[in-house]
């Protein structure tokens, strides 16, 4: 659902209790920022589900200019434009689930904001998860982070503002987080439920105080948060705040409701709107709808459109693209690349899919599949499905599938199935031929063709040489890096000979590059400087890619990481799409 004005408007999920269940108390969950956003989400939706079935209607939501909602940058106090965005949910969600009585849960820095509002307006109860306490003690830990993942030198987006992985904070708020301290804060929420890290607990100055004023505070310290904030495709479901979570809130639920008891309950009379309409940044207005591709609502996506778009299904030929995850990562991409991609596109007149392939971000699971698998069996069917629903229901004719890591090599598999495409951008793909039954954890090709270099490197090293001699060195897998490598070389010249004389052998990207050319399909790799697959696309690749010329474009980007975290690489990147775009 959408809500709120035109060109503010946010993006969320109502998850609605089962029938006969339904109360009068809702909760609104309040995420995390940036990257936390994104390795939580998994978690937050299971929060969502968990909590509506026990009869709480539940919204999540993305706060303006994050996550799908509307927005660009980052600019003014974001803090209290959040804050805003917060008030406006539980508006929202009174008005579609017809409950009386509202709980914030907010986890991390959406503890803080959830915190700060309730210290203005009256909240039925609050649940803090892992809860950021005081802002100048974040934006120490931000800091760190920065310095840790070798990010400082692009702290500043403006003076004073802050870049982590991707995701910027204003230099308004910057200064407006370095004031705020909920330790010093009375709040208007007479119940308080922290769920305090085991691992690092930093939130029992903060209930010691709500406790002094008068606050019923229930302190826990639990698991799971290290493992919830783990890498999007690693991360885990913190079950025992999960159950905390439902048996504290459920002890909140007052009586039962009939479905539609009030006049603003009338959840089938009166569904929430779908889609949004913006201005871009070149002032075309744009249409953003959610929508599932397929018959059985599970695979879900967002499209974005020029928004008179559906008017002329069928007047001409129209281009249309399909983003695939990266990794685990949900439909924004990563550092929300995927959203500004789309709606820039869609001001040149495309039609442009945000998709989540089953099992990840909002797509459903299938019966049989784990959740959060990266590499699933059925992707190619997933992306089909997704040609065939812009065909279908927007009059697209030529498809560019575009995807980073994972969603590059879904890209290719597709196309080389025969999913019809006019081109592919595939973006840092770290394997061309994943086998079924392996797991990320095991020794990859990314591996086998980038760590020889390093460990090269190292051979001077004093400090490597110390991690060997104490055993802290695995030296059978640097042993078994080293023998794939050369299996590897020796098997991109055999290829090389096997094309020259016209034999088919399994696996060989030139033969599958070169049947791409031929159909007419533009193939456009981009990598990040000293990127793994780089190495890769030219062995597995052999003299086909070069061979193949303008037909099979290679870019090489400096300064980047795997996924584009820090803005000069990004914008860098963005360029480079944009302009192999077909136009």
């Amino acid at each position: 659902m959408y809500f709120g004005p035109d060109n503010e408007s946010l993006f969320g999920w109502l998850h609605r209790p089962p029938d006969g269940k339904r109360t009068d108390v809702g909760l609104v969950i309040c995420q995390p920022f940036g990257y936390e956003a994104i390795c939580a989400h998994r978690s937050i939706r299971a929060f969502a589900h968990a909590v509506a079935a026990s009869g709480i209607a539940t919204l999540r939501f993305d706060y303006s200019s994050t996550g799908d909602s509307a927005g660009a940058a980052a600019d003014g106090d974001q803090i209290a434009h959040w804050c805003d965005d917060i008030v406006a949910a539980i508006h929202a969600l009174k008005r579609h689930a017809g409950v009386t009585r509202v709980c914030l849960l907010g986890m991390r820095l959406g503890a803080l904001l959830a915190g700060l509002v309730a210290a203005e307006h009256d909240v039925e109860a609050l649940v803090a998860v892992a809860p950021v306490v005081t802002g100048r003690r974040y934006l120490r830990e931000l800091r760190t982070y920065q310095a840790t993942a070798g990010a400082a030198g692009s702290a500043g987006r403006d003076e004073g503002g802050m870049e982590v992985t991707g995701f910027s904070l204003s230099p308004a708020t910057v200064e407006r987080l370095a004031a705020v301290d909920l330790t010093t804060m009375a709040l208007n929420s007479p119940r308080v439920l922290i769920l305090d890290r085991d691992d690092l607990a930093t939130a029992s100055a903060w209930q010691e105080g709500l406790a002094r004023r008068g606050a019923n505070v229930d302190y826990r310290r639990l698991p799971g948060f290290a493992e919830m904030m783990s890498t999007p495709h690693a991360s885990q479901i913190p079950q025992q705040m999960l159950a905390a979570t439902v048996e504290w809130v459920g002890a909140l639920i007052g009586p039962r409701l009939p479905d539609a008891s009030t006049e603003h309950a009338a959840p089938r009379r009166m569904p929430p709107p779908a889609s949004l309409h913006l201005t871009g940044a070149r002032g075309i207005r744009l249409r953003e709808s959610a929508c599932f591709v397929d018959d059985d609502r599970t695979i879900f996506g967002i499209v974005t459109a020029a928004a008179g778009e559906r008017e002329s299904v069928g007047a001409a030929p129209k281009h249309g693209a399909v983003m695939l995850n990266c990794g685990a990562t949900y439909h924004i991409g990563p550092s929300r690349m995927h959203v500004e991609l789309a709606r820039q596109w869609a001001e040149r007149g495309y039609v442009v899919l945000r998709l989540d392939l089953a099992g990840l971000g909002d797509s459903a699971t299938r019966s049989g599949r784990p959740e959060n698998e990266v590499y699933p069996p059925d992707a190619v069917l997933d992306v089909g499905r997704a040609v065939d629903y812009l065909r279908r229901a927007h009059g697209v004719t030529n498809v560019t599938l575009i995807g980073l890591c994972s969603g590059a090599y879904h890209a290719l598999r597709a196309a080389v199935a025969g999913i019809p495409a006019t081109a592919l951008l595939m973006i840092n793909p770290l394997t061309f031929y994943w086998k079924p039954g392996s797991t990320l954890s095991d020794l990859q090709i990314s591996e086998v063709v980038r760590n020889p270099g390093v460990y090269s490197e190292r051979v001077l090293d004093a400090s490597a040489w110390r991690r060997l001699l104490r055993g802290r060195v695995n030296v059978w897998r640097i042993a078994a890096i080293y023998a794939r490598r050369i299996a590897l070389a020796f098997e991109s010249a055999l290829r090389d000979l096997g094309r020259l004389f016209h034999i088919h052998l399994p696996n060989d990207l030139g033969r599958d590059l070169e049947l791409l050319a031929d159909r007419g399909v533009k193939i456009v790799f981009v990598f990040a400087r000293g990127d793994g697959g780089e190495e890769l696309l030219r062995l597995q690749g052999g003299v086909t890619v070069k061979r193949l010329g303008d037909r099979c474009r290679v870019y090489v980007i400096d300064g980047a990481d795997h996924i584009f975290s820090q803005s000069g690489p990004r914008k860098e990147l963005l360029r480079l799409l944009d302009s192999e775009l077909p136009a």
